[in-house]
């Protein structure tokens, strides 16, 4: 028996992933017996393993691997995954009223999640080639189905089908790439590809980082690869819509750092190269093409497109530091973007749901304390002081600033600037302009999600030492 129990071991660094991949296939059969009678016990239960997987991520100390290499636990890894379980329960959570509301209860939805949250956490800690890969399909499969997932919507299956064509494209990017990293260096793994790189990157390995930063920017929606991101975040329902803005870009801006940091340290002059222009290219177009958009969901897909950017500008340092930044920007990104879409689910007539901005109109006097949490929101995804947006961006132009990359530094803040006009364009139609009809009540999952979000962005400067600690752990466990 000895093989067994060294096996056991190796299963156990990997608890909090076998937990949610048991409890997925469980709800499969769940769903299968009761039929449409179980979608409430199915999102209950769902939510339930969420908050357990996150308890027992939680309980992971120190650095250590299992199937030979191919899954790291650290402490990057473990601020990441929480990052990601929170995306994944507070979007699961409030989309049950939207789907009651839209009588289109599927009790596949939620184990799409579970199981496209089970492909992040796998992301996160992958520490090969082979396991990035993995770990990336199982989570866009998902995607794909929750993109589509209101089959009765012309918009939502438009919107599911360009994500599925273009993030197949994508994939076949990522693998070539991999495949070229694995032909030039002899492996798959992170630690001896960067070992075989330590002297010099041969031509056809700059190549294969080409393409597999290519796949990985198509996730987190960066610049040239970030086409689908408004049609898709406009045409699928709005807690999906929420979810993908969430949830999966912690995934994907974890895989990307790890990835060059831990497998192409020796070649950092040509991958800060890609960075440095993926990361101007994406704050640009965040910041001038979203001035036009009138309707609140493609405005947020360009505003999202813009804040990779800015996460991106603490990854093109490469430093501790950088990390740092990217894991700080990101948390704050994930409770603001979470609050935000928390409002625009609400955004509800008796007729049914609107989504143009002008539909705010006069928000301030109809509804002060949802105008109010709103008002802060924008301010803060506009990097306005003292909210937590501001300290976000803080943390990554210093970032740049001591890694010496003061044009980028300057032209994020440049975009920082201009994009603020479309943030605060939002603020002067709730409270400046004539009253549109009122929204009906807020429901009490949307309240509480708003409600948090909102006094986290007020107070964090009040006790920012918690996140900044755990971001500076996590960034240390990568060097």
């Amino acid at each position: 028996m000895p093989g067994l129990h060294a096996a056991i071991p190796a299963f156990g660094l990997a608890l909090p992933e076998i937990v949610l991949a048991i409890g997925a296939l469980a709800l499969v059969l769940l769903g299968a017996i009761r039929g449409e009678r179980s979608v409430n016990l199915v999102n209950g239960i769902a939510l339930a393993i969420l908050v357990l997987v996150g308890v027992l991520v939680m309980t992971r100390t120190g650095r250590a691997t299992t199937f030979n290499g191919s899954f790291v636990q650290d402490d990057f890894a473990k601020f990441m995954k929480i990052a990601a379980l929170v995306g994944s329960g507070v979007a699961l959570a409030m989309s049950v009223d939207f789907w009651r509301g839209e009588r289109v209860q599927r009790f596949e939805y939620a184990i799409l999640i579970l199981l496209s949250t089970l492909g992040m956490m796998m992301m996160i800690s992958a520490g090969d080639l082979i396991a990035l890969y993995l770990g990336l399909e199982l989570m866009s499969l998902a995607l794909y189905v929750v993109a589509a997932i209101h089959r009765d919507s012309v918009r939502a299956t438009e919107a599911g089908l360009k994500y599925f064509v273009l993030g197949a494209l994508s994939s076949g990017m990522l693998l070539y790439g991999a495949s070229l990293v694995y032909g030039f260096t002899g492996s798959v793994q992170f630690p001896v590809i960067g070992a075989a790189l330590r002297d010099h990157g041969s031509t056809g390995v700059i190549f294969g980082l080409v393409f597999i930063m290519a796949g990985l920017c198509f996730k987190i929606s960066a610049v040239p690869f970030h086409m689908w991101t408004p049609d898709v975040y406009e045409g699928a329902p709005t807690p999906v819509t929420a979810f993908f803005a969430a949830a999966p870009k912690m995934a994907a801006m974890a895989l990307a750092t790890r990835v060059v940091i831990t497998a192409f340290p020796g070649i950092l002059l040509q991958w800060q190269q890609i960075i440095v222009f993926v990361s101007i290219a994406s704050m640009a177009l965040g910041a001038f093409a979203a001035i036009g958009q009138r309707n609140i969901k493609r405005l947020m897909a360009y505003s999202s497109i813009g804040h990779m950017g800015f996460a991106l500008v603490g990854l093109a340092a490469g430093t501790p530091a950088g990390v740092q930044g990217v894991a700080i920007y990101m948390a704050i990104y994930l409770v603001m973007t979470l609050g935000t879409f928390a409002v625009i689910l609400a955004m509800k007539r008796p007729d049914g749901y609107v989504e143009t901005i002008e539909d705010l109109a006069g928000l301030g006097r109809t509804a002060p304390a949802t105008a109010f949490v709103f008002a802060m929101l924008m301010f803060s995804l506009a990097g306005i002081p003292p909210l937590a947006g501001f300290f976000a961006k803080w943390y990554v132009f210093a970032a740049a600033v001591d890694a010496k990359l003061y044009t980028l530094a300057v032209i994020g803040v440049v975009t920082s600037v201009v994009s603020t006009y479309y943030y605060l364009r939002i603020v002067k139609l709730m409270y400046f302009d004539e009253p549109a009809e009122a929204f009906l009540p807020m429901a009490t999952s949307l309240k509480i999600v708003s409600g948090l979000s909102g006094a986290f962005i007020l107070l964090f400067w009040l006790w920012p030492a918690p996140l900044v600690t755990a971001a500076t752990v996590a960034a240390k466990s990568l060097f």
